[in-house]
Formats: C-alpha cells, sequence, structure tokens
C-alpha cells in the first residue's frame, strides 16, 4: 500500500487569508488527508507559511516590527485560524527555518555543480537615500497603461499588466518614499532553465494525462512559449542567504534566494522540521518520504496561479540536482473563488477572511460550502445568498434535521436507548442497497478528488435517510405499529452513526458530536464497508444515547441581512 504524501500551497505570510486561499489549497488538502487516513493509509499532510520575500519586509515595515519579530506572530496567527478551521496538518512549519535554509543551500550547490546555475550582471533600479537596489516590488509608481498610482514595478494591481520597475511613471522608492532612483549594474544568480526545458517536457508528459486539465494546459503552456532561465536571488535583508562558501562575493553583497526558490523547497524543509520536533522516544523519519521514497504517492494542492511553479519550476529544480528526491504524482489545481464575481483581494480586504468567518459561523459550516463548490471545473462565485441556501437545505434541513428528529422522536416515545423492534424488511433492505450505492459513488469521488462530486454524493447519503423517514412515516407508524416504528428509528440512528464517520473528511466537528451521541462500548470504526452500509447494524439495540445540540442552525434572513451589510453584496 503506497505512503501519501500530501502538500497544500504554502500561504504568504502578510495577513489572514481569505475564504478564496482556503478553498483553493489547505481545506481541500485536509479532506483528502482526512479521507486517506480513515482509509488506513499512512498518511503526511505538510504545510508552512511563506515568509521570505519583497512583500514580508513590507507588512513588517508597515507594522513597525523587525521582519523576523513580523513573520513569527503572523504565522503563530495563520496556524491560530487553520487550527480553526480543523485543518489536521502532521506539521505546519515556516519556511524561515534553519531546516529550509540547510535544503535550499544544499539544492543551490548542487545545481551549480551540475551546472544548472550561472553568475549573471543585470541592470536594476538603485536607490541611494536607501543604500541598496531595489527589488520590483520596492519601485512604486504610476501604471503606464491605467493611471494606477500605486502600481508595484513588478505588476500592475489595479488592471494586472506586468511591469519592469523602468516603465513606471514617477517612480518612487517603497521604502523611503525617495524619487532619486538610478539603474546600475548588479549580479545575481539564474537557473538555467532553458537547460532543463527538455527533462521538465518528458516528466510533464509522463504526469499530465492523469491530473487535471487546468494543471496539464498551464504547464503545456509554459513549456510551449518555452522555459527561460531565471533569476533566483534577490537584494532583500530578508531570506535564505547565497552560500559564502559557494559564491563569496554575492554573499558579500547580501544575496539572498527568491522566495520562489526557496518556497516549495520548505515542503521538504517542513518535513524535516516535523521529524525535529518529534517528542522524545519517538523517531520520524523525513527522509524516507522525500528521498528514493519509492513507495510514496505525493499529491499537491494549489490554485491556478501556483500551477507554473510547481509544475514547471520546482521539477527542474529537483531534475537539475541529480538526486532521486520525491516529484509530485497528481497535481490538484483549483480554479478561482471569486467574491459576487470580483476578486476576493487580501490587500484590497475585499472579501470574506477566514478569521472573520470563524467569528460568524463554526467551521463546519464554511468547510462544507466551500468543498461542496470548490473552483474545480471554473471559477465559482461566492454569494452570501448562496451560502445561506447551501447551509438551510443540506446542513439544517437535509441533515440536522434528520439527526434531531430521530433522536428527540425516539427518546420522546422509546426512552434513552436505541429502540429494538421487529426484523429488517423490504424497505430496510431497499435503504440498504441504496446506502451502499451511494457510499461507492461517494468512495470513487473522494479517490478521483472530484470534490464537488463527492460533496453530491455526501449529500444524496444524507437525503437518502430522510427519504426513508418519510416512507416509514414513524411518528404514524407508531399508532398502529409500535414495533415497526421502533425498527425504524434504530435503522435511521444507524444512519446516523453512518453518516457521522463517513462525513467526518467534511465536517469533522459535527461528525464526533453525532458519534457521541451513542455510547457504544467499542466504537472504533475509521470507515463503512459495503456489507456494514447494507446491514445497517453497527448501532445495536438498547445502546444508550443521548440528543446532541442543534448541529447546524439556519441562517434566517436579518443575519442574512447583516451579513451583506458588514461585508457587502452584489455590486452596484
Amino acid at each position: 500500500m503506497a505512503r501519501h504524501l500530501i502538500t497544500s500551497a504554502l500561504p504568504y505570510i502578510n495577513g489572514i487569508k481569505h475564504l478564496g486561499n482556503m478553498v483553493g489549497s489547505m481545506l481541500p488538502a485536509d479532506v483528502y488527508s482526512r479521507y486517506l487516513r480513515q482509509r488506513g493509509h499512512d498518511v503526511l499532510y505538510i504545510c508552512a507559511t511563506d515568509e521570505h520575500g519583497t512583500p514580508a519586509e513590507l507588512a513588517a515595515k508597515e507594522r513597525g516590527l523587525p521582519v523576523d519579530a513580523f513573520c513569527a506572530q503572523a504565522h503563530d496567527a495563520q496556524k491560530a485560524v487553520y487550527d480553526g478551521f480543523q485543518l489536521a496538518f502532521d506539521y505546519f512549519g515556516r519556511s524561515s527555518s534553519e531546516q529550509n535554509a540547510e535544503l535550499t543551500q544544499h539544492f543551490a550547490r548542487k545545481l551549480n555543480e551540475n551546472g544548472f546555475i550561472e553568475e549573471r550582471a543585470i541592470r536594476q533600479v538603485y536607490s541611494p537615500a536607501d543604500g541598496r537596489f531595489l527589488p520590483d516590488r520596492y519601485v512604486e509608481g504610476t501604471c503606464p497603461h491605467c493611471g494606477y498610482d500605486k502600481a508595484r514595478g513588478d505588476q500592475c494591481e489595479n488592471c494586472t499588466r506586468v511591469l519592469d520597475p523602468t516603465d513606471l511613471i514617477n517612480p518612487r522608492s517603497a521604502i523611503s518614499g525617495s524619487t532619486d532612483l538610478e539603474v546600475r549594474e548588479t549580479k545575481h544568480l539564474f537557473l538555467l532553465q532553458s537547460k532543463l526545458q527538455q527533462e521538465v517536457e518528458t516528466w510533464v508528459a509522463a504526469h499530465e494525462d492523469e491530473w487535471p486539465q487546468l494543471a496539464s494546459s498551464i504547464a503545456r503552456k509554459w513549456l510551449t512559449e518555452g522555459l527561460h532561465d531565471r533569476a533566483i536571488t534577490r537584494d532583500l535583508d530578508w531570506g535564505v542567504p547565497v552560500p559564502a562558501d559557494t559564491w563569496p562575493e554575492l554573499a558579500a553583497e547580501g544575496k539572498v534566494f527568491y522566495v520562489w526558490f526557496d518556497a516549495p523547497i520548505e515542503y521538504i524543509g517542513a518535513t524535516k522540521e516535523w521529524a525535529d520536533a518529534a517528542p522524545a522516544g519517538e523517531v520520524r523519519d523525513w527522509k524516507s518520504w522525500w528521498y528514493e521514497a519509492e513507495d510514496v504517492r505525493y499529491t499537491q494542492f494549489m490554485a491556478k496561479d501556483n500551477v507554473p511553479f510547481h509544475s514547471v519550476m520546482f521539477p527542474a529544480t529537483e531534475l537539475g540536482v541529480r538526486e532521486p528526491w520525491t516529484m509530485v504524482d497528481y497535481l490538484k489545481s483549483f480554479n478561482w473563488l471569486t467574491y459576487y464575481g470580483g476578486k476576493f483581494s487580501t490587500s484590497q480586504k475585499r472579501g470574506v477572511f477566514t478569521d472573520q468567518a470563524l467569528e460568524i459561523l463554526p467551521a463546519d459550516y464554511w468547510r462544507y460550502f466551500l468543498i461542496a463548490n470548490a473552483p474545480e471545473s471554473d471559477d465559482s462565485s461566492f454569494t452570501w445568498e448562496h451560502f445561506t441556501a447551501t447551509v438551510n437545505k443540506d446542513l439544517a434541513d437535509t441533515l440536522g434535521n434528520f439527526v434531531n428528529r430521530v433522536l428527540s422522536f425516539s427518546r420522546k416515545r422509546f426512552g434513552d436507548d436505541v429502540p429494538a423492534g421487529g426484523e429488517p424488511g423490504e424497505a430496510e433492505t431497499k435503504l440498504g442497497e441504496e446506502i451502499s450505492r451511494l457510499l461507492a459513488e461517494y468512495e470513487e469521488q473522494m479517490e478521483a478528488l472530484q470534490f464537488r462530486k463527492a460533496a453530491a454524493a455526501l449529500r444524496a447519503l444524507w437525503s437518502a435517510g430522510n427519504s426513508y423517514l418519510e416512507e416509514k412515516a414513524p411518528w404514524l407508524e407508531i399508532k398502529t405499529n409500535p414495533e415497526g416504528a421502533a425498527l425504524t428509528l434504530r435503522t435511521a440512528m444507524n444512519l446516523i452513526h453512518l453518516y457521522s464517520v463517513v462525513s467526518e473528511p467534511f465536517i469533522p466537528a459535527s461528525s464526533a458530536a453525532m458519534r457521541a451521541a451513542f455510547s457504544l462500548a467499542d466504537d472504533t470504526a475509521t470507515w463503512v464497508s459495503a456489507d456494514e452500509a447494507r446491514a445497517l447494524g453497527s448501532v445495536p439495540a438498547g445502546t444508550p444515547f443521548t440528543v446532541p445540540p442543534v448541529l447546524f442552525a439556519k441562517i434566517q434572513d436579518e443575519d442574512l441581512a447583516a451579513y451583506k451589510e458588514r461585508f457587502g453584496g452584489a455590486p452596484e
């Protein structure tokens, strides 16, 4: 049986992430990891904060903090939100770790030894007032295309045009605001991706048929256009230093590696962090997951803007070191989740951010909605109306109401133990077959990483219980056939227990509450087999039970109005 290594794109350090970031990488990776663990697989789910680069320095400057202190605080703040969403990382590391620095420098040295790194002179903006060369994002000015006066030297956020710092009108330093800028010559390291083009093409060709079309098409587009040599160092105070034993001159100048060079290596670095953080007496072998790890299946999760770096640049890096590092097998990519058709934006504070979401409603509401509407085949839009309708129909009415009315009615009419009733009949046999079929569909979609279809299959499982309950109508049945009503309720309680197991990847807190309703002496089930689904007998008669609090409260009209007032609704 393969071991499953799972990583999600590293969330950037400059601020709490929005719902689009959550559904584009971390949440589906968590759902898939939870599912695989339930099925008995050996799983390692790794993530970390991406802490290097210009935006981290600028964000720290805004806060008036040293960049290392800012990153430490921001890491803890992000981790608290992810804990609130019950993301079950095996480890959530930091790209500023010593482990990542060591590995990044190792990769750079190996690439250099193999002839894939070259030192080149380039012309770059220099600020005499700041006494330093300015990376692209440290140069601000007016966009020559749209007139936006806060455009950065790499891209205009307003019109999204890619820019060069010298394109800007009235350029200024983002550090000091000085307009006294010069263009001077400086040296940087370049990764010679052009020399690795054929190898990357061969590698992509061996995987692209299995990947989602979004991922394979982006990789193929970059390869068709041709891989260009890319500068992998920057003039920053914060980052993985260029090793002095290999490039003494650049190290003396304070050059650090480009964030997009060291960030993917942090997947390995964070795994080493995980191993180094093992409690006393526990041995964790990080290298068995990453080096000569032929029994490992590696799945990456990311939004489409990250695909080029993971399908082309990081593979080129791994291929170039000429060492047997684990390379991705399946790259699960996502389109955008929009907010009423517009982009979520961290910098512009547009849309719902993950900390705000948890202030409003528990994590399971968000987890289910986001996965059920994951932007897999195309962009999907978050609207408060759609969110409210989904919560009320699927979670409150279909699942929550089923659990509450079954347990409340049974306690009222039969007491606090699961009633016995008679032997299962035709309706129960039919239900068992339907549940078994739907469970197989759910498993098939989860195995294929088709999350929207998996959510639909899970919703169908919940709906099957409601259909059975409506057909048997125990509130009427009890008047003429108490034994039959008891059987109906016992069968429905077994459905609740089944739901508590198979819904766990989507709604872990609610699943735990459903399972805790039954006082089973030995409830160790991690999944439900087809035969168990047909039998619906895991909760025998006589089992004590309690009625949990309401699993999902409906969102009322006044709540909807309040959310739209706070966050904005459809644009005018």
